[in-house]
C-alpha cells in the first residue's frame, strides 16, 4: 500500500486524534525503521520510550511467536504462568513486593489513584492527591486530573481532590501536605512530556522523607524512564530513595500493550477481590514479551551500556550547544533520555523537521524542546550519525 493510500484511511476512518507527520512506517530493525516509500530512518523517538530494545529483537520477537502459538488470553478468573513468573521477575528487581498488570501508562497511574485512596480511606479517611505542575500521567479522567492543565482543556469537571505544586520545589510540596486530606504525592522521577525536566539535587530523597513524616504515600510514574531509559532499571535508584508505589508501562511489553502498578505489601494489602480488574491486563502474550525484555536487559548489560552511551551522547549534544548557543538554551538528560531546548519554538520546529528530512527522528515536545530517545542498545556509530545529522539541521538554521 502506498504512503498516499494509508493516509487516505487514516484520514477518512480515525479519529482525529493525533497530528501526524506525513511519514507511514511499515518495518523496522534495531534502531532503523522504513516508511511506505522505502525510506530509511534512525529512529530516536523509538515508539515514545516504547522499544527499549529497538525495532524486532530477537529475543521479544521469538517470545512473542512461541506464546502465540500455545495461549493469548484465559482471562483473569485463572492463574496464568507467567505473570507470576514475570512478577516476581519486578519484585526482584525493585522495592516492589506486590505486582498489578494492566494494559497501558493511564491504567496504571488510574491504578495507582485507586490504590492509594483506599489506603487512605483505611487510614482516616485521606483522599486527595498531590501531583506536580505541568506533569503528564495520562488521558483517562483519573490520570488526566493529575496531568498538566494544557491537556485538561474541555474535559472538565475532573476528578476531584488533586492539587498541584511547582515541581522540584520541596516547600511548596510541604504547605501542600499541611492538609490532613492528603493520602499520596505523585511525581515523575523525570519530566518526560514537559521537556525532559530532571529533578533538583536531592528534590526526590526530601520529597520521601516529607511523605514519611506526613503518613502520605508517594507514586513514582516511571512509565516513560523505567525499564532501564535512565541507565538504572528504574529511575528512582538513581536517587537515593524509594517510593510506596510505581507505576510502568511503554517499554514493559517490548512494542506488546503492556502496564503495571507495584507497591509494598503494607500498602497492596488495602486491595482485595473485586475492588479492582482488567480483562487483558496481564495476558501471556504481553508477560512473554515482558519477561523477554527485562531478561535481555539484565543478561545483555544494557543498563551499562545505557549509561555508557548517554554520557556519549550528552557530551556530543554539549559540543553543539556551545557551537550553537544562538539558538541552544539547554542540553540536558539522564541515560538515553535526552533534550535539546531552543531559544524559541520556530528554531525547534525546524531543527526537528530538516533531521526528519534527512532521515533521523526525534519528538519535538513543549514546542521548545528536542526530546532524542534511542533504544538501550544504540551502537556509537548511530550517535554518531545522529549528532551528524543534528549538527547539519543547526547549521542550516543558524545560516538562513
Amino acid at each position: 500500500m502506498s504512503t498516499e493510500e494509508i493516509i487516505s484511511n487514516t484520514k477518512n476512518y480515525l479519529m482525529n486524534t493525533y497530528g501526524r507527520y506525513p511519514i507511514a512506517m511499515v518495518k523496522g530493525k534495531g534502531s532503523w525503521a522504513w516508511d511506505a516509500n522505502g525510506k530509511k530512518y534512525l529512529d530516536f523517538v523509538t515508539g515514545i520510550a516504547v522499544n527499549n530494545l529497538g525495532h524486532c529483537h530477537p529475543n521479544i520477537t521469538k517470545a512473542i511467536r512461541d506464546q502465540s502459538k500455545k495461549l493469548v488470553q484465559p482471562c483473569n478468573l485463572f492463574h496464568i504462568e507467567g505473570q507470576g513468573e514475570f512478577a516476581k521477575m519486578l519484585v526482584e528487581n525493585s522495592f516492589a513486593d506486590k505486582v498489578f498488570f494492566c494494559n497501558s501508562g493511564a491504567e496504571a497511574n488510574e491504578g495507582a489513584i485507586k490504590l492509594a485512596r483506599k489506603w487512605g480511606a483505611d487510614n482516616g479517611g485521606k483522599y486527595k492527591i498531590v501531583h506536580a505542575r505541568d506533569s503528564f500521567h495520562g488521558r483517562t479522567m483519573g490520570a488526566l486530573s493529575a496531568t498538566s492543565k494544557k491537556y485538561q482543556a474541555g474535559f472538565k469537571p475532573l476528578l476531584p481532590g488533586f492539587k498541584s505544586v511547582a515541581y522540584g520545589k520541596i516547600e511548596a510540596l510541604e504547605k501542600a501536605l499541611e492538609d490532613e486530606k492528603v493520602c499520596a504525592v505523585i511525581l515523575e522521577p523525570i519530566q518526560g512530556e514537559n521537556g525532559v525536566v530532571l529533578p533538583p539535587d536531592n528534590y526526590l530523597k526530601q520529597v520521601r522523607r516529607l511523605c514519611t513524616k506526613k503518613k502520605v504515600l508517594l507514586i513514582l510514574d516511571e512509565v516513560q524512564v523505567g525499564m532501564g531509559r535512565c541507565g538504572k532499571l528504574f529511575a528512582y535508584e538513581h536517587y537515593g530513595m524509594k517510593p510506596d508505589i510505581m507505576t510502568l508501562s511503554k517499554a514493559l511489553g517490548g512494542g506488546i500493550p503492556c502496564g503495571a502498578f507495584l507497591a509494598t505489601n503494607k500498602v497492596a494489602k488495602h486491595l482485595s477481590p473485586g475492588m479492582h480488574g482488567t480483562t487483558l491486563g496481564g495476558n501471556p502474550l504481553a508477560m512473554s514479551a515482558g519477561k523477554a525484555v527485562l531478561d535481555t536487559i539484565n543478561k545483555e548489560g544494557l543498563l551499562d551500556g545505557a549509561t555508557d552511551s548517554g554520557h556519549y551522547f550528552l557530551d556530543s549534544l554539549k559540543v553543539l550547544e556551545k557551537k550553537y548557543g544562538k539558538l541552544i538554551k539547554e542540553v540536558r538528560g539522564k541515560g538515553l533520555i535526552l533534550g535539546i531546548e531552543f531559544k524559541n519554538k520556530e528554531i525547534a520546529k525546524t531543527v526537528v523537521d530538516k533531521c526528519m528530512d534527512n532521515g533521523l527522528l526525534t519528538i519535538l515536545t513543549i514546542q521548545t524542546v528536542m526530546r532524542i530517545l534511542p533504544p538501550l542498545n544504540v551502537k556509537k556509530k548511530e550517535i554518531d550519525y545522529a549528532i551528524k545529522t543534528i549538527d547539519k539541521a543547526l547549521q542550516e538554521v543558524a545560516d538562513a
